[in-house]
């Protein structure tokens, strides 16, 4: 009896109450159930979930009897959306110079004030029905972190953020134009290496941060400094020690190709990639994120830069050529993971933004069972997260949306009608009534 009596004092002392108390039980009738790592749609199906985890997946007829089920019997029932290219502490009008806002933020706002602007980004993300991002740097000295951290234990609504931190990049970085004596205010945005040594210091500075992947610029234009092939085999072979993924921004191929021989796990942007360098991204199952726009979006981006008619006969051009780089990828198997790189203010909120991406790459000729794979599992894979987001299985985080429509005949107005987010097992979205 005093063994008992010690026990249950320790319990009460170590394990609040309501870390004792049983955790509640929710079930979620699917009319249609998104499989994405099979990329097929599956009927009547039961999701149990308990506290923040996916517990069994079963047929209408395990629902316990007497239990009241969130009923999504007439929608689609998908796991939670990634964006996996984003920047939700940068911001900026289209009429503005890169460079120019960059310095102005850096010198003339406090970090305060940037992740609480950053905050109120996420939140729309999750709202939108995008319950992780991979956000890729342009976030001062880890403040995506601390905000990734601030969302982790409650502090404030957002996605799950998988966080760089300040992005490896050669002199300069992306901020050109700075005279040379105010260079170390790049510093304060860019981890800027100078050589394989540094390079590898580097990569361990960010472990120590807790960062989650690290994103290298294999070259920096309009800036004319690039990585070196050995920095950049420095950096992976240290990351992938610390079992850290690689992803490098690139505009050139020659930049993408350096990459690729280096050993990078992703290429973001990919502008200009050709033929052998997709081939070679395809044997090595490298993934490839995209980050184009509509020519909707495009239309508004140039109406709000202040373009003049006669400016804008470049944008055809320009879509039809991402379509064929798009186009080839897909024929050659290189795994194509969904990115938006929205960071310019078009005048709604950046979830929304976001969203652009699934226009793009539907005009592009992708079929949406395929997009949605991109934006899910494919995507989750990449960071090594497929058993716990972007895939609606047992033991993975209860991120679940539904929408509303048809997805294969009505694809874009179907996956912009989200009735239904659960984020972690907490509902913040429920107009499926």
């Amino acid at each position: 009896m005093k063994q008992l009596f010690i026990f249950l004092l320790v319990l009460a002392i170590y394990f609040p109450a309501g870390l004792i108390a049983q955790e509640e039980s929710i079930y979620i009738k699917a009319g249609k159930l998104y499989d994405s790592k099979n990329n097929k749609l599956l009927k009547n199906k039961i999701i149990h979930i308990k506290g923040s985890k996916i517990i069994e997946i079963g047929e209408f007829e395990s629902l316990p009897k007497n239990i009241q089920a969130i009923d999504l019997t007439g929608y689609t029932v998908l796991p939670g959306l990634i964006d996996a290219h984003t920047h939700v502490l940068f911001s900026q009008e289209a009429n503005e110079d890169f460079a120019e806002h960059s310095i102005h933020s850096l010198t003339m706002e406090s970090d305060a004030l940037r992740i609480l602007r950053g905050s109120k980004r996420a939140k729309s993300y999750l709202y939108q029905g995008i319950t992780s991002i991979k956000d890729l740097g342009n976030s001062g000295l880890y403040l995506d972190v601390a905000l990734r951290d601030a969302i982790n234990e409650g502090t404030v609504e957002g996605p799950r953020i998988f966080a760089s931190g300040p992005i490896l990049a050669a002199k300069g970085g992306q901020i050109y134009g700075v005279l040379p004596e105010h260079q170390n205010i790049i510093n304060l945005e860019y981890r800027i290496i100078t050589g394989p040594e540094d390079a590898k210091n580097a990569v361990r500075e960010h472990v120590n941060q807790n960062v989650d992947i690290i994103k290298i610029c294999a070259d920096n234009l309009p800036n004319k400094t690039y990585l070196t092939i050995d920095e950049i085999k420095a950096i992976v072979k240290t990351a992938h020690a610390y079992q850290l993924k690689v992803t490098a921004h690139c505009v050139t191929n020659q930049s993408a190709w350096n990459a690729i021989e280096a050993g990078v796990d992703g290429i973001e942007h990919g502008f200009n990639l050709a033929d052998s360098t997709l081939t070679k991204m395809a044997e090595n199952q490298i993934y490839l994120v995209p980050t184009e726009n509509s020519k909707e979006y495009m239309n508004t981006y140039v109406k709000l830069a202040g373009y003049k008619e006669n400016e804008i006969g470049w944008i055809d051009k320009y879509l039809n050529k991402m379509r064929n780089r798009l186009n080839k990828a897909i024929d050659k198997g290189v795994p194509i993971v969904a990115g938006s790189d929205n960071y310019t203010d078009i005048k709604v909120s950046r979830g929304e933004s976001s969203f652009d991406m699934f226009q793009y790459y539907f005009d592009a000729g992708m079929k949406p069972l395929d997009i949605l794979q991109s934006s899910t599992y494919i995507s989750a894979k990449h960071l090594n997260k497929e058993n716990e987001i972007g895939y609606i299985i047992p033991q993975a985080n209860a991120d679940i949306i539904a929408v509303k429509g048809d997805l294969i005949n009505d694809f874009i107005p179907t996956i912009e009608n989200v009735v239904f987010i659960m984020k972690n097992g907490k509902v913040y979205k429920n107009k499926s009534d």
